[in-house]
């Protein structure tokens, strides 16, 4: 049986909301979505997301990836791979950057977009 996706039109900040509860339910940590509209022509929202290791960041992107899917919304590209501990998931406006905590670390996005509002932080 195929499944025939109707798009959802959903908004950026939707998308990002989807994505952030989504990664809170498969249990990421220090999940932060941070506005960029002001910042930066490229992209609205980053979604931020920490996972404990490799194996939660595979099981985490593949997650997101299908709560998004199954809404109809595309995924553009991906980037990274679990065991570099870096996994970028491309939806156009909104951009999701799951973390083990050490590249997290090491990159500090939230450092470098520090003039970005953050308009949701779940713990």
């Amino acid at each position: 049986m195929t499944r025939v996706h109707e798009e959802i039109r959903l908004t950026p900040q939707q998308i990002a909301r989807v994505a952030a509860e989504t990664a809170a339910d498969a249990l990421a940590t220090d999940i932060q979505v941070l506005d960029l509209t002001s910042v930066t022509p490229f992209f609205d929202l980053f979604v931020l997301c920490t996972a404990d290791n490799s194996r939660q960041l595979r099981a985490l992107a593949t997650h997101i990836s299908d709560a998004l899917d199954e809404m109809g919304i595309t995924l553009r590209g991906v980037e990274g791979e679990p065991e570099s501990g870096w996994v970028i998931l491309d939806y156009g406006a909104v951009v999701i950057h799951l973390f083990t905590p050490e590249q997290r670390a090491y990159y500090r996005l939230e450092e470098h977009w520090a003039a970005a509002q953050r308009v949701l932080v779940i713990q």
